[in-house]
């Protein structure tokens, strides 16, 4: 098994927002962005050259959870005010992978119309 990388997690977390209902990538500011029906909901990326894996993610309900971690902050921009938080990791070791992807999951409900979301079950 390949050793996995920050670019392969980051991958993966792509792949994994990419398989919910009428999602679909686009490349604003150069980062990924995985929307549905145009509207964001999650941002994959960090700063040009930085080696850092970068999650944004809209989390109504455990923002205030998400806060109190070390690896994560109110996204800028004005983000954080609507519920936004980014996380940001250096070293593969230190990416919760499964909470990542709670974390989209519970982005992906926020965001999409509710025809969708009730889809998921």
């Amino acid at each position: 098994m390949p050793k996995k990388t920050l670019e392969s997690l980051e991958k993966e977390l792509r792949d994994f927002a990419m398989q919910f209902p009428e999602a679909h990538e686009d490349h604003p500011w150069g980062h990924i962005a995985v929307k549905v029906k145009g509207k964001a909901f999650v941002f994959l990326g960090g700063e040009k050259g930085a080696a850092e894996l970068s999650l944004s993610v809209k989390l109504p309900q455990s923002r205030d959870m998400a806060a109190d971690l070390p690896f994560a902050e109110p996204t800028g921009y004005g983000l954080g005010k609507s519920g936004w938080v980014t996380a940001r990791f250096e070293k593969v070791a230190e990416v919760p992978l499964d909470l990542l992807k709670s974390w989209i999951d519970e982005s992906y409900r926020a965001i999409a119309p509710k025809k969708l979301s009730k889809t998921l079950g």
